[in-house]
């Protein structure tokens, strides 16, 4: 008899530990989707406040192009003037007509959203994507200049 007690006793064992893997199996998965769940809710807030702080950027940047835009514009208009009378009135008047088109440009870019805008480069992007490769590397070769020239007056101050 003591051979069928400890072969029932056996079985009840394996069948507590099948029932302790079984429960360590379902909290094992719970805790995986609690965690999956969690990194996904604050990937979500991580997201979120990118693109809020990319719009913000975005919003800093139109007002600031728009604003050199303006001053360019005004500019231009200032020195047809001086072109009139170096050149003449027919390379005055293309300044002028410059510089309203600068102007015209620079109260579009204030009247439209940024997401307006975005979609407007995406669609540019999508029917010319030659321009628009060719047009990001030339702002990238002028942003570079400036960046190597702002560091040679940085070297010139210095010594």
């Amino acid at each position: 008899m003591a051979g069928n007690d400890s072969k029932t006793a056996g079985k009840a064992a394996q069948t507590k530990a099948k029932t302790a893997v079984s429960a360590m199996k379902e909290e094992t998965a719970k805790a995986k989707d609690t965690a999956a769940k969690t990194l996904k809710d604050h990937a979500g807030k991580l997201s979120e406040q990118a693109g809020g702080k990319a719009r913000d950027y975005a919003a800093q940047g139109k007002e600031k192009a728009s604003g050199a835009l303006d001053e360019f514009s005004k500019l231009m208009n200032n020195a047809a003037g001086s072109v009139d009378e170096r050149l003449g009135a027919q390379y005055g008047d293309y300044a002028r007509s410059a510089a309203q088109s600068l102007a015209g440009f620079s109260e579009s870019l204030n009247a439209k959203d940024i997401d307006e805008l975005l979609d407007e480069a995406r669609n540019f992007v999508r029917k010319s994507p030659a321009v628009a490769i060719g047009t990001a590397a030339a702002i990238g070769f002028v942003l570079a200049r400036l960046v190597k020239s702002g560091f040679d007056t940085d070297t010139a101050d210095d010594a």
